[in-house]
């Protein structure tokens, strides 16, 4: 006897769906409940939301990843009913405010002719339909396993994991130590022969950093006598005149460039893992300062993955360097690509970035710097000292400071003023980090290669839209800087996040007892920490990314960050049996990762597993 499914109702969920039709980012509801089934076929209620890519297809499609992918349950009772003949009708609503119903019959049918084989078979025939049902039995059971998990929001498909990165990346080429070595010591001759005064320039705060500096407190400051600065102007002048002609042969193509080492490991682990985790194929030179910061079992998993580590110290005396500010400028100038996108270590890409050399803000200017929260706070004698005003001038004060956190270069364009920066940073810590910023916010290197750039009157791309801090699921805790794509010009799209408020380290998150650790002491983590603005969220197992900024903005990167946590702490060198456990419980509960660990053997689909977005 035929019986009628009618789907509406009960089954509710927002599916945020990225469709390459408009509207680009449509959200869509489902309602459905199953009826008149009897007793085996009462809906479930099931909620399930996912940000997932659908082509313009027929609201079949939309059905099968809506209610068969999501709800094991309803398409368990869904079949139970077409075996017994059942008819059923989908009502889906989103876009259209009355869409018509959509009749499925194909599965029904399907199963009614085999059922009718079956029973008009011979024995012979009913044993080879039992063993075909067997085998596709198994063959869903090992690519569909996910169907039968308990699926939280949102719900990630997994695959089998390789244990290994998907691509294959060719290191970039060495530098030339010899050739460089003596590039610094000529240009460190130089500096030594031009310094600023005076070098023991005295770094006061201002008493509020919540608020710009006033006019009159800038200019007030930082007091250097008219002697001082006519010497220092003088010693520019001498710089700039001596600087070296850009050495054609000592560097070639295109890559990343990240200074790591100390604490700053931990971050460059997550910053680097999700460099590939978004797909990107650029090589990358992983700078630290010494052997000492070096960890060569790492280097040598890296290389696999195309990052080849360097030490500044085969280059120059880092010893000599007296602040870790010092240090980004030499990695960029000693580095083998002649295009470099650099990124700090607790900088972690939302999207690919293989693109970024291409864009017309890069390709017509040779440089793109991103902008920081705040206006220029530097001393009105700076403009003189370094060329840009005949006398004290406020014209730097309307001007947007950047933010260094990411940062592109080609140096054959833009050497002389790459060696100029490394100038300032030179005697940055006795002298012009105090000039640039005078104690309020961003005292450091952010700023000297904007100034450098100034001074010698070199065009640059400033990336024109601000930058958006992200903020804590549920709080109003800050966790990093969204710095925007360059190559969108139209409108602004997420492409870094700066990590600077909440560093994402798994020993940060997760580590216990790490006080005591020489390398990266971990005083208290942020699971064992209950004043962390995130200790919530990871022992109760939420989001720590607002969801709706998420859909607002079009990217959802924590799975990934997560998945490239879960490489450190169970894959890597840094593997930790803990960190490990408590990584994989996090992901399983908040995301819906997978990592059977039941020993069965992988003829059945046995083995740890990694999940990602389906495309």
């Amino acid at each position: 006897m035929g019986m009628s499914v009618k789907v509406s109702n009960a089954l509710y969920g927002e599916l945020y769906l990225k469709r390459t039709t408009t509207p680009p980012d449509a959200v869509m509801s489902a309602k459905l409940r199953l009826s008149g089934c009897g007793r085996n076929c009462k809906g479930p209620s099931v909620q399930a939301s996912n940000h997932d890519r659908l082509p313009p297809t027929p609201p079949t499609l939309l059905l099968s990843k809506a209610c068969f992918k999501y709800a094991a349950k309803f398409l368990r009772n869904l079949l139970a009913c077409l075996s017994n003949g059942a008819e059923m009708t989908i009502y889906m609503y989103g876009d259209d405010p009355d869409p018509p119903p959509l009749s499925i019959h194909l599965l029904r049918n399907t199963i009614r002719k085999i059922r009718r084989f079956y029973k008009g078979g011979s024995p012979r025939q009913q044993i080879l339909i039992l063993l075909g049902w067997l085998f596709l039995l198994y063959a869903i059971f090992r690519t569909h396993q996910y169907l039968f998990a308990k699926p939280s929001t949102p719900f990630l498909l997994c695959e089998t994991a390789t244990h290994e990165r998907p691509y294959r990346i060719p290191l970039p080429k060495q530098p030339d130590k010899e050739s460089l070595s003596r590039t610094w010591k000529t240009l460190q001759a130089i500096y030594k022969a031009h310094p600023p005064q005076p070098l023991d320039l005295t770094l006061k705060h201002f008493k509020s950093v919540a608020d710009f500096p006033a006019l009159e407190d800038i200019k007030n400051h930082t007091h250097i006598s008219g002697e001082d600065a006519r010497v220092s102007r003088e010693s520019h002048v001498a710089v700039t005149q001596k600087l070296l002609p850009y050495p054609d042969q000592l560097f070639s193509g295109q890559g990343i460039v990240m200074l790591a080492g100390g604490r700053y490991t931990g971050f460059g682990t997550t910053g680097l893992g999700m460099l590939r985790e978004v797909g990107s194929k650029l090589p990358v030179e992983l700078w630290v300062k010494d052997e000492k910061e070096e960890n060569e079992q790492w280097c040598k998993e890296l290389a696999k993955e195309g990052v080849a580590c360097r030490r500044l110290s085969d280059y120059m005396d880092t010893e000599m360097l007296e602040h870790g500010y010092q240090l980004k400028i030499s990695t960029i100038l000693f580095s083998s690509f002649e295009q470099v996108l650099f990124l700090d270590a607790d900088n972690v890409p939302v999207k690919s970035l293989d693109g970024i050399f291409q864009s017309k803000s890069f390709t017509n200017t040779g440089v793109i710097m991103w902008p920081d929260y705040w206006k220029h706070s530097g001393a009105p004698l700076l403009p003189y000292i370094v060329g840009l005003s005949d006398g004290p001038s406020e014209m730097l004060r309307e001007d947007q400071t950047a933010e260094s956190g990411q940062l592109m270069w080609d140096k054959k364009r833009h050497w002389k003023a790459l060696c100029l920066a490394a100038y300032y940073n030179y005697y940055g810590p006795q002298h012009y980090y105090t000039m640039i910023s005078q104690g309020w916010a961003g005292w450091g290197d952010k700023d000297t290669f904007l100034l450098a750039l100034q001074s010698l009157r070199e065009n640059f791309y400033m990336v024109p839209h601000q930058l958006r801090t992200l903020f804590v699921n549920g709080t109003h805790h800050g966790i990093g800087m969204l710095q925007a794509d360059p190559t969108k010009t139209a409108g602004y799209e997420p492409m870094f996040l700066h990590s600077n408020i909440i560093k994402w380290s798994i020993r940060r998150f997760f580590c216990s007892g790490c006080a005591d650790d020489e390398e990266d002491p971990v005083a208290l983590s942020a699971w064992e920490d209950p004043k962390s603005s995130i200790h919530p969220h990871l022992t109760k197992h939420h989001r720590i990314f607002p969801l709706e900024d998420m859909k607002s903005m079009q990217i959802d990167p924590e799975p990934l960050i997560w998945k490239s946590f879960e490489h450190v702490a169970c894959r890597s060198v840094w593997q930790h049996a803990e960190l490990c456990n408590r990584t994989r419980d996090h992901m399983e509960q908040t995301f819906a990762y997978e990592f059977p660990r039941s020993g069965v053997s992988p003829i059945v689909g046995g083995g740890d597993q990694i999940c990602r977005w389906t495309d």
